[in-house]
């Protein structure tokens, strides 16, 4: 113990010879570079650390929202088939992880409710979002398809969502039952509906448009690949369990 103590002396001393040899204006330097050095690794980890980790549930009121959350969470529906007036927040892990062994980073799920006068609370939480799930009702589509390509549309126009190109998935649920219309189905109809709903919007003057980003290319029908943001579409049934895509799509944009 004794020798190590003064070999780390003896290395203190040499060091401290060698500092006062060199000219100053190397010494600062040095110093300037590991003050650079320690401040970009003190940046990039708050960055790390500050990835937003939030998924938006949003869709209209019935489309299945709460009953996803609830799978999500706790791998059961809870028989919730009541459409839900309160806005769900909890942040966990995925049931389906849990028995995943090692570090699995929690997951901050908020289930905006879809009634009119709620859709408000949908911006208080764009800001954080890392991704968005729409859910879209596919047994009970063409009787709302209008009422949904317009929530739809004032989501991917939303100048938080164009400018941090915050991903989308558009989750058809309720695909398990047999009248259920397909994913491609809903996928073309709801192209179709904004399609119309860029031209109405676009004949109006840009003071009449608040916080709103122009979607397609112009003289081109509408269709998703021309979004700036990621949008996808997936099919499952959140009242049987079947949401692998739900998850695929969370851990993409949420690394565990």
């Amino acid at each position: 113990m004794d020798e190590w103590v003064r070999q780390a002396e003896a290395w203190v001393g040499r060091a401290e010879i060698w500092i006062r040899q060199q000219p100053p204006e190397q010494i600062y330097l040095a110093v300037a570079v590991v003050a650079v050095t320690v401040l970009l690794l003190v940046a990039v980890s708050c960055l790390k650390s500050s990835k937003p980790n939030t998924i938006v549930l949003s869709g209209l009121s019935g489309s299945g929202k709460t009953i996803l959350f609830y799978q999500l969470r706790d791998g059961s529906s809870h028989q919730g088939t009541v459409t839900s007036m309160e806005q769900n927040n909890d942040t966990f892990v995925l049931h389906s992880e849990l028995e995943r062994k090692g570090k699995i980073k929690p997951i901050h799920v908020v289930d905006v409710p879809g009634h009119a006068r709620l859709k408000p609370k949908l911006d208080e939480v764009l800001p954080q979002a890392a991704g968005i799930i729409y859910v879209v009702d596919a047994l009970d589509f063409l009787s709302t398809v209008q009422a949904t390509a317009e929530y739809l549309y004032d989501i991917l126009t939303k100048a938080t969502v164009v400018k941090k190109r915050v991903p989308v998935l558009i989750f058809c649920n309720k695909t398990d039952k047999v009248t259920a219309h397909s994913k491609e189905f809903i996928k073309k109809q709801l192209e179709k509906e904004i399609n119309k709903l860029r031209e109405s919007r676009n004949a109006l003057s840009s003071a009449d448009i608040t916080d709103e980003v122009k979607l397609g290319n112009p003289g081109e029908a509408f269709n998703f690949s021309q979004c700036q943001n990621k949008v996808t579409v997936a099919e499952g049934a959140g009242l049987t369990g079947n949401v692998s895509a739900v998850e695929q799509f969370i851990r993409e944009y949420v690394k565990a």
